[in-house]
């Protein structure tokens, strides 16, 4: 007799250890496992389904490390009625958890290559995990460059931690924000105003990509500007997810599921769909 199958759509109770504050709309949630586990493993770019209890599931990509299974972090905004739920959660309270679910970065593929991570806000919760990976194998790649653009400097995501990186001498780190405040004496501009002096080979690149769509989609051109092919460039895409499995059809995206066939795609794969802005 077969061991019967789990069911998909039953979340595992997960305890929230802490809820960090990064920005003004801005929080990340460090959560636990309830029972015994050996731990919760991912890929850099999938995304879990957290339920919130009596309130509702949203789709959350995961942002802490894949080396450190104990601890699963998750970073998001407060833009809705489940996420404005959990920011109002307590040491303690659990949480339904449904995951992994998704593609990843392809960071086996980017082996022997320049990786340049280009985020835009949020955008760079998704790619932490991707920068993490990078940094653990650091020998494994050439040149990493990690392009990071916010509205305001009040809006930096991960301050402390890019700081850190910045400090590296082997990764080159650039900031840049839409509007400048008093003491800013970074970049102003949008994100992909740095794209063209960036220091890597375009011969030799494979680019990761997530933010707002708009920012994808200037991103995409101007990296290709630079020489990289479409195959060379992923980007993250997020898209009314509600099951995770491909079933309810809420992410549909042309012929593609966003949760089963995403969120990570080759670019070279759905420029067409790209392409399509009403979609």
């Amino acid at each position: 007799m077969t061991n019967p199958v789990p069911n998909p759509m039953l979340p595992a109770p997960y305890v929230v250890q802490r809820v960090l504050r990064e920005t003004h709309d801005t929080f990340t949630l460090e959560l636990s496992p309830k029972t015994t586990m050996n731990g919760f493993r991912f890929s850099p770019g999938q995304f879990n389904m957290l339920y919130v209890f009596g309130v509702g599931e949203v789709p959350i990509s995961i942002s802490g490390d894949p080396s450190k299974t104990k601890t699963l972090i998750h970073t998001t905004r407060t833009v809705g009625t489940v996420t404005k739920a959990m920011y109002k959660l307590k040491r303690g309270y659990v949480l339904g958890v449904r995951g992994p679910y998704g593609t990843q970065w392809p960071i086996g593929e980017a082996v022997g290559n320049d990786v340049v991570v280009v985020a835009g806000g949020i955008g760079l919760a998704p790619l932490r995990p991707a920068v993490y990976q990078l940094l653990a194998q650091r020998e494994k790649f050439g040149k990493i460059v990690i392009l990071y653009g916010t509205r305001t400097p009040a809006d930096i995501l991960f301050r402390k931690e890019l700081e850190r990186w910045r400090s590296r001498f082997d990764l080159d780190v650039h900031i840049t924000v839409d509007r400048a405040m008093s003491g800013w004496k970074g970049s102003v501009g949008v994100v992909t105003t740095l794209v063209p002096k960036a220091p890597f080979d375009p011969l030799n690149t494979t680019a990761l990509v997530c933010g707002p769509e708009l920012m994808m989609r200037y991103t995409v051109t101007e990296l290709q500007k630079r020489g990289l092919q479409a195959s060379d460039i992923y980007i993250s895409m997020e898209r009314n997810m509600k099951c995770g499995i491909g079933l309810c059809g809420h992410c549909q995206w042309g012929t593609e599921f966003i949760c089963k066939d995403g969120p990570v795609f080759p670019f070279s794969e759905i420029k067409s769909l790209f392409a399509k802005r009403e979609l």
